[in-house]
């Protein structure tokens, strides 16, 4: 028996015969959490979806829900019996029903002990009111993603599977959601999956993100860890939140990057004393001075409301990214010199 409330062990995913994620181990522990999957267009997460929900079928390892395989070479309970709930990002609504009574299919689920959500509540928090008449062919991609989700809510399964749930949701009503999102479904202790490419979002959502490159899960972790400390480059090029620079380890605590200079800090990882590494930099690891004799090219600047994200050219050419907070006063512009903090300290050293 497996004490996690979900465990996937030794599974590899497969869609139209082919091998899409391989080998793949991932358990959420306790009833209630949220993890997300991320991963470039085409590499599985979807079908991992489909998988757990009974759509596919697995030829190697299990799937197990609460004590119960699911699936297995020998099992496959049908999705009917699950009681899994898949929100897809294309639009899955009954065509003939209108949009109140596609949401309301959810409701007709069993509940069992679980205390039931307000339909009202979240037709409300989906903005949802003004189209519950329509049918599903007169309303947007977006309302009618909204609706899936409401009625995926509803249903209150043992484990609801959201894919790329807000994908077509305005920008402006996005973060709303988000935190609303998050907020019902950890009060009323559902488990969920999430597929989304959007980092921030998994990171705001998920207790643990999974990141999948290249046919396998790379790095399976809470969110901070998978940002500060991810644990191979492809990682790192996926999640494109920094660089990795030449350098070379000078001690326990110290190395030497020819554009920058001596950097101190904690390495994650010990290496000897001479050995050749890449420098993981990431925006917030430098600090800007303007009265630092390290003064490096501005070739771009981003506006992001609440920060600045400066991109400086080093005399090698290389291009690094240095966060500064949108109410520093004194902006550069394009081709102007920025400073950098002296002595670099980086808490975290991550080199690979």
């Amino acid at each position: 028996m497996t004490k996690n409330f979900f465990e996937i062990e030794n599974v590899s995913f497969v869609a139209g015969g082919k091998n899409k994620v391989n080998n793949v181990n991932l358990s959420i522990e306790n009833e209630g959490d949220i993890i997300c999957l991320l991963g470039p267009s085409g590499i599985g997460k979807t079908t991992i979806l489909r998988t757990i929900a009974g759509l596919e079928k697995i030829n190697n390892g299990k799937i197990t829900l609460k004590n119960r395989v699911i699936s297995s070479n020998k099992i496959h309970i049908e999705p009917e019996d699950r009681n899994v709930a898949l929100s897809f990002q294309e639009n899955c609504l009954f065509p003939h029903y209108s949009v109140e009574k596609n949401i309301n299919l959810g409701a007709t689920r069993k509940i069992g002990k679980k205390k039931k959500i307000n339909s009202k509540d979240i037709i409300k928090f989906l903005n949802l009111e003004k189209i519950l008449n329509k049918y599903p062919h007169e309303i947007s991609a977006g309302e009618a993603q909204r609706a899936s989700l409401a009625r995926s809510l509803i249903s209150q399964p043992d484990l609801l599977l959201l894919d790329e749930p807000l994908s077509n949701v305005d920008q402006s009503f996005k973060e709303e959601i988000q935190v609303e999102l998050k907020q019902i479904l950890t009060n009323s202790k559902i488990t969920t999956i999430i597929v989304t490419h959007d980092s921030y979002e998994a990171f705001y959502l998920g207790s643990k993100c999974a990141i999948i490159l290249d046919g396998q899960i790379k790095q399976y972790d809470d969110p901070y860890n998978v940002y500060h400390f991810p644990n191979s480059v492809e990682v790192v090029n996926f999640l494109n939140r920094g660089i990795l620079v030449p350098a070379k380890v000078t001690g326990e605590n110290s190395l030497e990057n020819d554009d920058l200079g001596t950097i101190e800090g904690n390495f994650i990882k010990h290496y000897p004393k001479g050995s050749n590494v890449k420098l993981l930099l990431q925006p917030e690891d430098l600090e800007h001075d303007d009265k630092s004799n390290l003064k490096l090219e501005v070739v771009d600047r981003k506006f992001r409301g609440t920060n600045f994200i400066y991109t400086l050219k080093t005399p090698s050419n290389t291009l690094i990214p240095v966060f500064v907070h949108s109410h520093h006063i004194h902006q550069h512009e394009v081709d102007e010199k920025f400073g950098i903090k002296r002595p670099i300290h980086i808490d975290h050293i991550v080199c690979f």
